[in-house]
């Protein structure tokens, strides 16, 4: 095996064109590690971010915490897994590259029939998707949901997932295509973002819905807490469009005693326990046929720069990945 890998670096923060690929020194193990060898890299918005320099990163940086792959050398002291096994993440670093380092605890056995690229599209946006649906606040058969981005990586694994537990499923999207691609994945009723909280309210018999997932954000936040019953829950887990400015907490009051959250995928990752349990209930419906993640589109690896491009253009639909 070279000492050398190809891997995607920033040498410092700016646009997508400070991403470039060169030859790195390849990684090696440390006691409790895993050295993967790189058969796809999911790309998220969070690294849009690292990369420039809205977060805090240490540059020269190389993008990149979700991952799948084979083992090809194990540190010392691990136990769960053996050269040649099957492993994905969603909580690796520097990814974007032919060779990355997995701590045990982080990484998450693929079932056999979910292939490699599937494996990369799904641990962030399943496990997240499973978090909000579980734990967060807990769907049961019968519940009204409004999903916002209904085509978006969560959202289409979200739809599967509420489906199959017996919600009636509201989602919001920006064109037909993006239509189409919710009713595929189960929605019952497909919006357009204008004036949606009327939409929600006149579909639901002026009621409201139980729970929103909103991953959008600041465009959205205000329909959001509109379109809520009594009681019901608006989960704000992602800012699409920019974060919700700092409001008045009375708003929760006249809008019917409802509540609002800030999740985060990785206080649901608390300990290997409930990591595993998230991990094998996507994986799991994925090998039985149940959930289908949806590439959007494929990069070559060098090609890092252009995928970033795609995402923040909102040229995508489903997941993004990147292939070494």
């Amino acid at each position: 095996m070279s000492s050398q890998c190809r891997a995607v670096v920033a040498d410092a923060p700016g646009g997508p064109e400070v991403l470039r690929i060169r030859d790195v020194p390849r990684p090696s193990p440390a006691p409790g590690q895993l050295l993967v060898k790189v058969a796809a890299i999911g790309v998220n918005f969070i690294e849009t971010y690292q990369r420039g320099g809205v977060y805090d990163v240490p540059f020269p940086f190389t993008p990149g915490s979700e991952a799948a792959g084979t083992v090809v050398e194990v540190g010392s002291g691990v136990s769960a897994f053996s050269v040649g096994d099957h492993v994905a993440t969603a909580e690796g670093s520097a990814c974007y590259a032919e060779y990355a380092l997995m701590d045990e605890d982080a990484a998450l056995p693929v079932p056999a029939a979910v292939p490699l690229d599937v494996a990369a599209a799904l641990p962030l946006q399943g496990m997240t998707a499973h978090y909000l649906m579980n734990s967060t606040f807990h769907v049961e058969p019968g519940h009204t949901v409004l999903l916002h981005a209904g085509a978006g990586g969560v959202g289409l694994l979200l739809t599967q997932l509420l489906k199959d537990r017996g919600a009636r499923v509201i989602t919001t999207v920006s064109t037909e295509e993006k239509e189409e691609l919710s009713r595929a994945a189960g929605a019952d009723e497909v919006l357009r973002y204008a004036d949606f909280a009327t939409a929600v309210r006149e579909l639901t018999d002026g009621v409201g819905v139980d729970v929103v997932f909103d991953g959008v954000g600041k465009d959205t936040f205000d329909g959001s807490l509109a379109s809520l019953r009594r009681r019901g829950m608006l989960v704000l887990f992602g800012g699409a469009s920019g974060q919700v400015p700092p409001f008045d907490l009375q708003r929760l009051n006249s809008a019917g005693s409802v509540f609002v959250t800030r999740p985060t995928l990785g206080h649901y990752l608390q300990n290997p326990q409930e990591r595993r349990w998230r991990a094998e209930e996507v994986f799991g419906a994925a090998a039985a046929g149940n959930l289908t993640a949806r590439i959007g589109a494929r990069f070559p690896l060098a090609d890092a720069g252009a995928a970033h491009t795609a995402l923040q253009g909102r040229e995508t639909t489903g997941k993004v990945i990147l292939v070494p």
